[in-house]
């Protein structure tokens, strides 16, 4: 019963990274109608600003924002410099774009910085917390829980609350309206990149510490399993995505502790593959008229 539970609380804090990092993919697609593959990449380039400037300053939270500034300004880069160039009538060509990214960004932070495992301290104790003589969370874990707790909290506001976010969600929606009622659609898509990237970077400074450490691949498999959790609840609900990362974060907890790590990259793509087949669009996706 304590294996269960540490189990628990440890998926539930991996899944709550996992959330971030589905919200940063959602936002993309709500935004611009793409699946951004290049966001675990810009997650590392801005974690490997993070490394730098710390290494400078000997400062962990002055990396941290400066991951989040770099994040925000690589995502805004991205949208302006190459994706209003990208032809979008096909769907495959924003797609092959990003993949040239990824390979990009990697090649580049591998000869800047190196291809060894560099360290990525994490800010608070990761020992976890005893109460009642069983293992619980972790300072590192309610940190976690707290930042992205937050940020989704954030998020909803802007996006339900604020004239920027509902200019987002119109310029997404219906951009050729939007332009007639006198919305910057690019200014908003560009906004829409920027908070995606800056969220997908908040993401890697999460995840990184509780890895091996910091690498160009280092978000690889974080992204395939964030990826998991945004088809899982649905590229168009950031309530799915969520809780598709906190249901990932569970999956993979137990399979880790019960049936070995080697069976994670399998286990995400059976996953994956299961909701792809059964309920392609989500299972939080919008009911849609029926076509007779």
């Amino acid at each position: 019963m304590d294996r269960f539970v540490f189990l628990t609380l440890d998926g539930l804090s991996r899944g709550a990274v996992y959330a971030a990092f589905a919200l940063a993919l959602v936002l993309i697609w709500r935004a611009a109608r793409i699946v951004n593959f290049a966001q675990g990449a810009m997650a590392v380039a801005a974690a490997y600003a993070a490394y730098s400037v710390t290494a400078a300053t000997g400062s962990y939270w002055l990396g941290f924002v400066a991951a989040l500034a770099t994040g925000l300004v690589l995502g805004a880069v991205v949208d302006i410099a190459v994706m209003r160039l990208v032809d979008h009538r096909s769907p495959l060509n924003p797609v092959i774009v990003a993949l040239g990214l990824v390979l990009l960004i990697q090649a580049v932070l591998g000869m800047v910085y190196g291809n060894e495992f560099l360290p990525a301290p994490a800010p608070f104790s990761r020992t976890a917390l005893t109460v009642g003589g069983l293992a619980v969370l972790s300072p590192y874990d309610l940190f976690v829980f707290a930042t992205v707790g937050a940020v989704g909290a954030a998020l909803v506001w802007t996006f339900t609350r604020t004239a920027v976010g509902l200019r987002m969600r119109a310029a997404a929606f219906a951009p050729d309206v939007s332009r007639l009622l006198g919305v910057n659609v690019g200014g908003m898509l560009t906004l829409g990149w920027a908070l995606a990237s800056g969220v997908g970077a908040l993401a890697g400074m999460l995840v990184i510490p509780t890895e091996l450490g910091l690498h160009p691949h280092a978000m690889d498999l974080v992204f395939v399993s964030a990826f998991t959790a945004a088809v899982v609840g649905g590229l168009d609900s950031p309530p799915g995505a969520v809780v598709g990362g906190l249901g990932v974060g569970l999956l993979l907890s137990y399979i880790s502790g019960y049936a070995g790590g080697d069976l994670i990259p399998l286990a995400v793509l059976a996953l994956l593959l299961a909701v792809l087949l059964i309920r392609p669009g989500g299972l939080f996706a919008p009911a849609t008229a029926r076509q007779v």
